[in-house]
């Protein structure tokens, strides 16, 4: 399908109880596309009385999905699996557009956000409780596995199929409900998501969809409602630190997927050929927008000038456009402030000392560029250690010993991922008990998985998205004690 028709595919409306319908005000609002800055499309700006009418729905479709077969509710995200499959290249252009990536990396997307439908599907029939005698033999336990309950979800720009099939794949097979607000930079895809789940036979009110410039507003009368049970949000820790204020007046079940300050350590007996080719996945996949992006590139001081000559070679070669050209491996910034940050953090750091070796600046065409960057030498203090760059910049720090590795990769108020480079499997088990992440990669870039828990500790986050933990997150556990059968 091409651009103008796909484009015009996409429903322009907020999806409540089964029905697609104009926001209560009627307002809209325009989604660009950040190589041109041209309008894409103008969608539904719903308002708060639209996001509780959704909670509404939502509430009202909660017995029945909950009560619904566990292959039922296997069969419909297995069909909607085979849909996404089925308009893959849809799917990937619209990624695209309104967000920016290079076209082959919104294929990979949509091969990756389709495999939570597929996992959670697979994992709807196998909930499971447990049946055991009391320890004193004087009564019998049974434990159960019950659905949290109406979901409100959150989801961000950079991963617009992934992060939505992330949440909504374990809530459903689990038996909740959900209502779902996407970024308003990148709703679209979101939005023709739903159509596949509306094909793929789920029931009206199961998922209802709200699009809206003010986040705030809407999120807040429906956080507040008692008649929601859970909150899942991914973004920002300063904004999921709010919502976990609001979340906690009725105590609900909260995931978090928040902030991240990766550390990439190579060590002096690691294989150069492997850390740089796995580096240059774990910064430039997405353009860097990324919460597991590296941020930090801990490199000991014997390979530093080394590593730096090679990925600094292999920097050089990303060819910058927009993400629907062939070759294209950088497309643009999701909008000029993400441009502006990345500047100011370049800039920061080379005044404090770091050598500029590669780009560093806006590139100077339509769209919301940045150049590949590669900066070396970066001082302690800089503000690229501390922040998340969400950006194409590599920012290389020397160290000496292992101990001094584990320290500048630990200090930090985040700790989602790390990654990790060397032949030692001794220190490779070390680097494990003492990184102080959620996840790691042990000579791999990329670590993403529906199998596998998705999380961080510290200020990255609460929760876990994926792997067997995923679905937990979305059932309450329920323990009954009967009486002894055998007693008279």
């Amino acid at each position: 399908m091409d651009e103008s028709a796909l484009l015009q595919s996409v429903p322009d409306r907020l999806l409540i109880g089964g029905e697609w319908v104009e926001a209560s005000s009627g307002a809209r609002f325009e989604v660009h596309d950040p190589a041109t800055g041209a309008v894409l499309r103008s969608v539904a700006d719903a308002t708060p009385e639209d996001g509780v009418r959704a909670l509404d729905a939502a509430v009202a479709a909660q017995p029945a999905w909950a009560s619904t077969a566990p292959r039922a509710r296997a069969d419909i995200l297995r069909r909607t699996w085979q849909l996404v499959q089925d308009h893959a290249d849809d799917l990937a252009l619209l990624m695209t557009l309104e967000m920016g990536k290079p076209l082959a990396e919104a294929r990979g997307e949509v091969a990756y956000g389709s495999e939570f439908l597929r996992w959670f599907g697979e994992e709807a029939v196998r909930i499971a409780g447990r049946y055991a005698v009391a320890p004193e033999g004087t009564g019998r336990m049974i434990v159960s596995k019950h659905p949290v309950g109406p979901c409100y979800f959150i989801t961000p720009w950079n991963f617009p199929l992934a992060m939505a099939t992330r949440k909504i794949g374990p809530a459903l097979a689990a038996g909740c409900t959900v209502v779902l607000k996407p970024a308003e930079l990148t709703p679209l895809t979101t939005l023709y998501l739903a159509t596949l789940f509306e094909q793929a036979g789920l029931p009206a009110g199961v998922v209802n969809i709200v699009t809206t410039t003010a986040s705030g507003p809407v999120s807040e009368p429906i956080i507040a409602d008692p008649r929601l049970r859970k909150l899942s949000f991914t973004g920002s820790t300063g904004v999921g630190k709010r919502l976990i204020a609001q979340s906690a007046q009725n105590v609900l079940r909260t995931s978090m997927e928040l902030g991240g300050n990766a550390p990439f350590l190579v060590f002096e007996d690691a294989d150069l050929d492997t850390a740089v080719d796995a580096a240059m996945l774990a910064k430039f996949r997405n353009i860097g927008e990324a919460c597991t992006a590296a941020n930090r590139f801990l490199v000991h001081a014997s390979v530093a000038d080394e590593f730096t000559r090679r990925i600094t070679e292999r920097v050089r070669g990303l060819r910058i456009g927009r993400g629907t050209e062939e070759g294209v491996s950088i497309g643009p910034l999701i909008n000029d402030a993400a441009v502006a940050k990345a500047e100011r953090l370049v800039s920061d750091a080379v005044e404090r000392g770091a050598q500029l070796v590669l780009g560093g600046e806006r590139v100077d065409r339509p769209g919301t560029f940045f150049a590949p960057t590669v900066v070396a030498g970066v001082r302690a203090g800089s503000e690229i250690l501390r922040e998340e760059i969400f950006g194409p910049v590599v920012s290389i720090v020397p160290f000496e010993d292992e101990d001094e590795a584990v320290r500048l990769a630990n200090a930090t108020e985040y700790g989602l991922v790390s990654y990790v480079f060397t032949r030692d499997l001794a220190r490779g088990q070390r680097m494990i008990e003492r990184l102080e992440t959620g996840m790691m990669g042990l000579n791999v870039g990329v670590v993403s998985n529906a199998a596998a828990p998705f999380g961080g500790v510290k200020q990255s986050g609460i929760g876990r998205e994926g792997g067997i933990e995923g679905i937990e997150e979305y059932l309450e556990t329920k323990y009954t004690l009967t009486r002894d059968p055998f007693a008279r």
